[in-house]
């Protein structure tokens, strides 16, 4: 449905004294109200569907913190690479392992980052406290703590102007809203996301709220990162996801172009139902997604155990180092004897038989301080994290 547009434009002035249009968007929810046709209802329950897939599936696992450890990290790339960083999922496990990464090291420490403002914001979730302006903040304090774009006020709103594409807000592609509005603008998401006026249903609270957010811009740096992660912190908020394994970057890192001209359609024309089919097509495919390959990995966990054990006698120590591998896919040897509770000679020892079996592979080329992945692990996680071109 096109509303027209969903916020007022407000003419700024710059700095140089040039004059240009931003845009203040008006609180949700959408008026008039969302229109539900035939197919929209069918994709928001196909994703329904999906996510309850994904929540029955990581309940049934013996030890989800296997996948979540990675996956985590897997988002934590993806997410960052939408932002223009270079980083792999090799280089940030690399760079946790204490070994040089593949890339700048301000890219890896700012993926790093965004794993520990992620790991804080579901920490704050389960202890109680709310989903709030508060809460964002600090996510957002602890994802630009330092490296690019530690200048650019960590942990605060914006008190001054932003822009988005261009190289001043007189030529850019979108001008958020001016500064001064900012507090206010967030203050009624806020209150929207509390369930003020109405009760919003978790989905449509996730897919809306990004789009608000994205809209309003309120930080100098690192909003779409923000703007990802409140998608999951909604999800988890609400109860829908008991553990955060779904995350969109990936499909949106592979739409770049639809997700801003969407983002555009909602501002200029109002048609958020354009926006809830495709984030709704997302959810349901990154959700089956994530289904798939928590099942390709039990059958990998399962089907590598099973050789391990054919070995014979070295296989006790096999085994322990590779339950350790299931939830570190790259370590240092003396991290895999800490963990095993085996002594290094042992763990080299068991290492040898696994590389043997092609299950792990060594990454320095070092004789001492070397460093193993779990093969066949990584590579399955690693699939869509390629650098944006």
């Amino acid at each position: 449905m096109k509303r027209g547009p969903t916020g007022t434009l407000r003419t700024i002035s710059t700095e140089g004294g040039e004059r240009a249009q931003a845009f203040v968007p008006r609180p949700l929810p959408p008026k008039p109200p969302l229109s539900f046709s035939a197919s929209l209802h069918e994709s928001l329950y196909e994703a329904h569907v999906a996510l309850g897939r994904l929540d029955t599936v990581t309940a049934l696992l013996p030890d989800s913190s296997h996948f979540l450890y990675s996956y985590v990290r897997k988002e934590a790339v993806l997410s960052s690479q939408i932002e223009g960083t270079q980083s792999t999922l090799s280089d940030l496990l690399l760079f946790e392992a204490d070994e040089l990464p593949g890339v700048p090291l301000g890219d890896v420490s700012e993926v790093s980052n965004y794993v520990a403002a992620l790991d804080h914001g579901i920490s704050r979730l389960r202890e109680g406290f709310p989903l709030s302006n508060r809460l964002l903040r600090e996510v957002h304090g602890i994802l630009l703590r330092d490296g690019r774009g530690a200048e650019k006020d960590p942990g605060e709103f914006r008190r001054s102007q932003n822009w988005l594409g261009g190289t001043r807000p007189g030529n850019a592609r979108y001008v958020p809203p001016p500064a001064a509005d900012v507090q206010e603008c967030m203050g009624a998401l806020e209150a929207w996301l509390h369930d003020q006026p109405e009760r919003t249903p978790p989905l449509l609270k996730a897919a809306l709220s990004h789009v608000q957010f994205e809209t309003i811009h309120p930080f100098l740096d690192g909003n779409g990162r923000v703007g990802r992660l409140l998608v999951t912190l909604v999800l988890q908020g609400e109860g829908v996801l008991h553990q955060p394994l779904l995350y969109l970057s990936l499909y949106l890192k592979q739409r770049r172009d639809d997700y801003y001209a969407l983002l555009d359609l909602v501002r200029k024309d109002g048609d958020w139902e354009a926006w809830l089919a495709f984030f709704a097509t997302g959810v349901c495919e990154t959700a089956t997604e994530s289904v798939n390959t928590v099942q390709r990995l039990t059958t990998l966990f399962r089907a590598d155990a099973e050789r391990i054990r054919a070995i014979g006698r070295p296989s006790a120590s096999a085994l322990r180092l590779h339950e350790v591998l299931q939830t570190r896919p790259v370590a240092a040897a003396n991290l895999l004897a800490m963990r095993s509770g085996l002594s290094t000679p042992t763990v080299y020892s068991a290492l040898e038989s696994l590389a043997s079996l092609g299950i792990v592979r060594e990454l320095t080329g070092r004789t001492r301080g070397r460093v193993f992945a779990y093969d066949q692990y990584l590579r399955t996680l690693s699939e869509g994290t390629e650098p944006v071109a």
